[in-house]
């Protein structure tokens, strides 16, 4: 007698694949977890240690007590934001170019976009240090600033992009054939239904910018941001504070990521009610009247 149950639900009742889900989320969450932890505990040295030595609020009552950390915090912070920013407006119309246009050299921008993703962040850094230097452009928050632009570009294209592949055209085309012209369009058409898009993009971006460390270096100059921060003090010993600025980095982050994720689902659930109510009206326009 055959099985009543399909292959896909035998499938996820898998027990490998359960376990090595739940094995990914250990090791990926472990850090986190200590990271919060430890930056309630009670250091008597004032420096980050793993022995258990009680739970305090200290060090966040106390978070600008360390010199420079404070500084460093808020320049990542700022080169994130700005980095972030100019990114969705730069990649935003060359998405909207490459996935929407023919024109020549489209193929060799997108094999650049994608290689700029893919090259490590040390040949970045080092292609980024000797372009500064060739046209005796002095290190420092600029140059920070047009480093993290220039990586965050690809990501925000590859965002963007993705979005509009799965985005009807004829929905603006409905709007410029009632008269709407090109920025109308866009603005009050195309840019509502990319917002999700640029929003998911430009978080991308913050996050890709805030924790660089290897770019960073190279191109920083007498700049220290948050991670040049940490990794010089790490040799001397780190200061819990660093816990606390970490941990509020995470959870600012996951709040942000919660809130992309009810709108995105806010969007989606307002556009299948507007798809639905259009279906309706269609149907009902194309039924005989009665006798």
């Amino acid at each position: 007698m055959a099985s009543n149950v399909s292959v896909p639900e035998q499938r996820r009742r898998s027990p490998w694949l359960a376990s090595f889900y739940w094995l990914v989320i250990f090791i990926t969450f472990v850090p986190i977890i200590v990271m919060v932890l430890y930056s309630f505990n009670n250091a008597p040295t004032s420096r980050i240690t793993f022995a258990w030595n009680g739970f305090t609020t200290y060090w966040y009552r106390n978070l600008t007590q360390v010199d420079g950390l404070s500084h460093a915090f808020v320049t990542s912070l700022e080169v994130a934001l700005i980095s972030a920013v100019v990114s969705v407006i730069v990649g935003t119309p060359l998405s909207m170019a490459l996935g929407r246009y023919r024109f020549w050299g489209k193929g060799l921008i997108s094999s650049m976009v994608f290689a700029d993703i893919a090259a490590p962040a040390i040949v970045v850094g080092a292609a980024s240090l000797s372009f500064f230097l060739s046209i005796n452009l002095d290190t420092g928050l600029l140059t920070i600033l047009i480093a993290h632009i220039a990586f965050n570009v690809a990501y925000v294209v590859v965002v963007v992009r993705a979005r509009l592949s799965g985005m009807d055209s004829s929905i603006e085309d409905a709007a410029r054939d009632l008269g709407a012209g090109p920025f109308t369009t866009f603005t009050r058409v195309t840019l509502p239904l990319l917002w999700p898009a640029l929003l998911a993009a430009g978080l991308l971006a913050f996050a890709m910018s805030i924790d660089d460390y290897v770019i960073t270096s190279f191109v920083a100059g007498s700049t220290v941001t948050f991670p040049l921060f940490v990794y010089g003090a790490a040799k001397v010993g780190l200061p819990p504070q660093v816990l606390c600025f970490g941990t509020i980095i995470f959870f600012v982050g996951l709040l942000l990521a919660l809130a992309n994720g009810v709108l995105n689902r806010r969007h989606l659930a307002a556009r299948a009610a507007t798809e639905d109510d259009a279906t309706k009206i269609v149907v009902e326009t194309k039924q005989p009247a009665a006798v």
